[in-house]
């Protein structure tokens, strides 16, 4: 039955509601928040949210050069098959729009020297030092191909700044799944090039909501019948009411559910994407990620929710009987959540 759940039920996350995300952001300006979309969106590889994000991007006046610089550099951080077809996404838009938004300015003249001397010189000053490491004497050939390509033909080319260029690495970076090391240098690399702690969060906050709504089984609606027994948002997407209750459930960070009983049925959680916690009365919280399944005997006093710094989507599914009730009971309070690590 839960494979014929899974069969029947997986879904692709419908196209972003950008106007939601860049309402939520504060600290970066309209434009600075699109790239984040976009960039995001090409990583995720979700072309329907993606060209929905260019033609806000064109309609607020980001030219079709600087959308191509953005969608080019994804490259070297999300391979060549997400960059091309980002930049396919583009090019069949601008066509659709009758090739009339401007296409802003092109790049000046590459400096003298090679690209490996430049690009040299561009990631030290990115960085604000030398790199190197038993990394780079392991495998020199990928250290003469950051240091060339990325920062020498690419981070020299000045169509976009490398505030910018930062802005949507680590938009990408933290839309994908084990890059986190990357991701941590490349925001210490963004602080060093003008990003501050308040756009990092914003960069993290909207790409965390499309990871979230990217969810496979579907984001669904927001639990409003539920939110008393809830501290925070979370939103709820039914599967299966039949012979088995199923529904994908995601927690925005830091919500969690009341502490509650399943008085006779039991209940099993299938963690789908992000970080989380599960805990049982009178024992240590267990945290959770995708992949991690929970079995949740009846009569057990429990409750499970997000981390402080992630979204979490599990499914929870349960066989449906007409004598089982959900008792609940007190909230997790802020002193018990945020003494958990």
């Amino acid at each position: 039955m839960i494979k014929q759940i899974i069969a029947t039920s997986v879904i692709i996350g419908s196209a972003f509601i950008l106007s939601k995300s860049i309402s939520s952001a504060k600290n970066l300006s309209n434009k600075e928040k699109i790239i984040v979309i976009t960039a995001s969106y090409t990583a995720t590889g979700n072309q329907e949210g993606l060209k929905q994000a260019l033609i806000e991007g064109l309609d607020a006046g980001i030219t079709v050069n600087e959308l191509k610089e953005v969608l080019t550099q994804a490259y070297a951080y999300c391979g060549f098959p997400r960059s091309l077809n980002a930049l396919n996404t583009l090019m069949t838009l601008t066509e659709e729009r009758g090739n009339k938004d401007e296409k802003g300015k092109t790049s000046t003249a590459k400096p003298e020297g090679t690209s490996l001397e430049y690009g040299t010189k561009n990631q030290t000053k990115l960085v604000g030092s030398e790199v190197s490491g038993k990394l780079y004497e392991f495998a020199p050939e990928i250290d003469e191909y950051l240091k060339a390509h990325l920062f020498g033909d690419i981070f020299s080319r000045d169509i976009i700044d490398w505030k910018t260029r930062e802005l949507a690495t680590i938009a990408m970076l933290a839309s994908l799944e084990g890059t986190e090391s990357q991701l941590q240098s490349h925001i210490n690399i963004g602080k060093h090039n003008g990003l501050t702690d308040g756009e990092i969060e914003d960069i993290l906050k909207i790409t965390g909501e499309i990871k979230a709504k990217e969810v496979m089984f579907g984001f669904g609606k927001e639990n409003k019948e539920y939110e008393k027994y809830f501290t925070g948002k979370s939103y709820l997407n039914p599967l299966s009411q039949t012979d088995i209750s199923a529904s994908n459930v995601t927690f925005e960070p830091s919500a969690r559910n009341n502490w509650h009983i399943h008085n006779k049925k039991g209940q099993t959680l299938f963690v789908i994407s992000g970080t989380g916690y599960y805990q049982e009365w009178g024992k240590e919280a267990q945290k959770l990620k995708a992949g991690d399944v929970v079995n949740i005997p009846a009569g057990v006093k429990h409750w499970h929710g997000a981390t402080k710094d992630s979204w979490f989507t599990h499914i929870a599914v349960s066989v449906p009987d007409k004598e089982a009730t959900t008792e609940w009971l007190e909230e997790v309070s802020d002193k018990e959540y945020n003494k958990l690590k």
